[in-house]
């Protein structure tokens, strides 16, 4: 008589890795943008004292972005056969509750990333900038991540669908 094999829900699967050079520019790009901002605020400052609040505030705006998405990016995110978390703890969505993952060309989804649509919302709206967010039945995952990565995950949950019996 064989026996049935145990299946462990925290077996690592598949796992999604920010590349170092994407996290740089992204981060770059976010923070040159706060140095054109406070150069124009400081070279030409308008007239108007509310455009120059906006300005120092736009710019101190993205600077902060721009420390969010290097926090954000630093962590790596792992599919388990019962969720798809981030290294660390904070669970993006269970498996069980995937009701579609797409990672078409037209979906409005993250650069090299892929959406998942949910049966039913999980937790708050969430946003890890340049990595993933999450809004009602909604998650997104990619920007700085690699192309491969994203795929490799997106084809593992669509093969997990599958297997648990649903349309795809």
């Amino acid at each position: 008589m064989a026996r049935k094999k145990k299946i462990d829900p925290d077996e690592h699967l598949a796992s999604i890795v920010p590349r170092p050079a994407r996290r740089v520019v992204a981060v770059g790009f976010v923070a040159a943008l706060a140095v054109i901002v406070w150069t124009v605020a400081a070279a030409r400052p308008p007239e108007h004292f509310g455009y120059m609040l906006f300005l120092v505030f736009f710019g101190a705006g993205c600077f902060w972005l721009a420390y969010g998405m290097w926090q954000a990016s630093a962590r790596e995110i792992e599919l388990t056969r019962s969720e798809l978390r981030e290294v660390g703890g904070r669970v993006l969505c269970r498996v069980d509750n995937v009701a579609r993952v797409d990672r078409g060309a037209f979906a409005f989804k993250p650069a090299g990333g892929f959406l998942i649509r949910l049966k039913q919302p999980e937790g708050p709206r969430t946003y890890a900038p340049g990595v993933w967010w999450r809004a009602g039945r909604t998650v997104a995952v990619g920007g700085v991540t690699a192309r491969q990565d994203g795929k490799n995950v997106a084809d593992m949950m669509i093969v997990m669908l599958v297997e648990r019996g649903e349309d795809v």
